[in-house]
């Protein structure tokens, strides 16, 4: 089965820092599965390290008060392009992140603080039915 992964949970420094959320717990699915890396916020031009963003309403800030929503929303689309391409149905995505996290988010005060939501990539996924977890869920898939 393919699975679309948050590249920087497989080591990839893409992090807004430079860094990366190595997971191994997710790494270990590649003995069964193929894992297909993405990163939207790379793919939308943002380039890394970057200014760490937040989704504030309906828009994506940067903490320099840049309003990069549309990067986030082409990296988005270019994400589920290969997502739709590959006929992907799950998706394990970055806990939090305003691209990838699922059901929690940042709330754009950028003093750590979370609240519902969901990031750019989910939405886009799950309103195109793919079934979207993070690193810290339980994958009922496998």
């Amino acid at each position: 089965m393919d699975i679309v992964v948050s590249a920087c949970l497989l080591g990839y420094k893409c992090r807004y820092d430079g860094k990366t959320n190595k997971n191994d717990k997710v790494i270990a699915l590649g003995k069964d599965h193929n894992l297909c890396p993405v990163c939207p916020e790379v793919y939308g031009d943002l380039g890394t390290p970057r200014a760490p963003s937040e989704i504030i309403k309906d828009k994506v800030i940067n903490n320099l008060e840049i309003d990069v929503t549309d990067n986030f929303n082409n990296g988005a689309k270019l994400a589920y392009e290969i997502v739709k391409m590959r006929g992907i149905k799950y998706a394990i995505l970055k806990a939090k992140s305003p691209s990838c996290g699922c059901g929690v988010i940042y709330d754009g005060t950028f003093t750590g603080t979370l609240t519902s939501g969901d990031g750019i990539t989910t939405k886009l996924f799950k309103e195109n039915g793919v079934k979207v977890y993070t690193e810290n869920d339980d994958w009922d898939f496998i």
